[in-house]
């Protein structure tokens, strides 16, 4: 019997996500006895999943798939489970994995738990601790079903080496037409910059820089941190940059290891959307911004004095520590 993970990938290359979700898997398969498979979905080199704790890796090579489809990456994470016997089908919680998880539950007739930080507080019966109202609190869930599948929560475990050698199978799933009711017609995506979704840290402004003249400041900080940028709901709407870049409840939920928010007061549904970041940092010219009650360090400031400051301190000490 075998722990199953779906291995996210992008542009033939696994997302950071598919790592954590195999380090998880596998303190879960050191407790329990089991394996830990790996469905990938048209990755040529999966030798990279070794590393975390894979025993076996189910490859699966089909043009059909090139695109993301709900349906039918479900249909192939189902074959998968059946194929391997598994009790146990680990996912991520990111945009994809979101949809396709209770597509996942239903067709296994599985219980279905999202937004999962940590291991399983117990086995039997099996609980699991969850983000619950908006990352405000946590719960214990208890799934009582034969088969259950669990969407981790981004950076809520970590990435831990625990080499090995997984051997690769080739996997056929049979994929109906019928997966394919949603046709995709074109996917736009940007280049040359580190994505929101797999980002560790990220740089976000809101309206106190004034107007999308000024982002560049933003930008320079961001390119030194290795960062991606991101907008408050605000911003957004006002044009001054893409509906692609709005964090919050309403937008792009983070949770990165690092959040920077520069100008951006703090409404509850920002905060509700960038809670899970590890360590929140606040640049604001208002003391009674609300962002501060939940900010781990907080500079009360003019953000176009402090931002080109801060990033020459930053390129400082990357040319010493180089």
């Amino acid at each position: 019997m075998s722990i199953l993970i779906y291995a996210e990938s992008a542009e033939g290359k696994f997302k950071k996500v598919a790592f954590e979700l195999a380090s998880y898997a596998k303190k879960i398969a050191e407790t329990t006895g089991q394996t830990v498979t790996a469905l990938t979905i048209n990755i040529s080199d999966v030798s990279e999943l070794s590393k975390y704790g894979v025993d076996k890796v189910l490859k699966v090579t089909n043009d059909k798939l090139a695109n993301f489809t709900a349906k039918a990456y479900a249909d192939a994470v189902k074959q998968a489970a059946e194929k391997e016997s598994a009790k146990l089908i680990l996912l991520s919680s990111t945009t994809d994995s979101l949809y396709l998880a209770p597509l996942v539950s239903v067709a296994l007739n599985a219980g279905f738990a999202s937004n999962v930080v940590g291991l399983p507080v117990n086995m039997s019966p099996f609980q699991v601790k969850r983000n619950a109202f908006s990352n405000k609190a946590f719960n214990i869930t208890e799934i009582a079903s034969d088969i259950k599948v669990l969407c981790l929560g981004k950076n809520s475990y970590g990435i831990f080496e625990n080499a090995g050698a997984a051997a690769a199978e080739d996997f056929s799933p049979s994929i109906s037409d019928a997966d394919f009711g949603v046709k995709v017609q074109s996917v736009e995506k940007g280049s040359g910059k580190v994505t929101i979704a797999d980002a560790d840290i990220v740089v976000s402004g809101g309206r106190g820089l004034k107007g999308p003249e000024n982002w560049g400041m933003l930008e320079d900080l961001a390119a030194v941190l290795g960062a991606a940028t991101a907008c408050s709901k605000p911003v957004s709407d006002l044009g001054w940059r893409p509906h692609s870049e709005h964090v919050g409840q309403t937008g792009k939920p983070v949770a990165t290891n690092l959040y920077i928010a520069v100008g951006i007061s703090g409404a509850i549904q920002h905060i509700a959307g960038i809670n899970s970041s590890k360590v929140k940092v606040v640049i604001n010219a208002d003391a009674d911004a609300p962002f501060f009650k939940v900010a781990d360090y907080g500079i009360v400031g003019d953000a176009f004095e402090i931002l080109p400051k801060l990033t020459e301190k930053l390129k400082a000490f990357k040319a010493q520590n180089s």
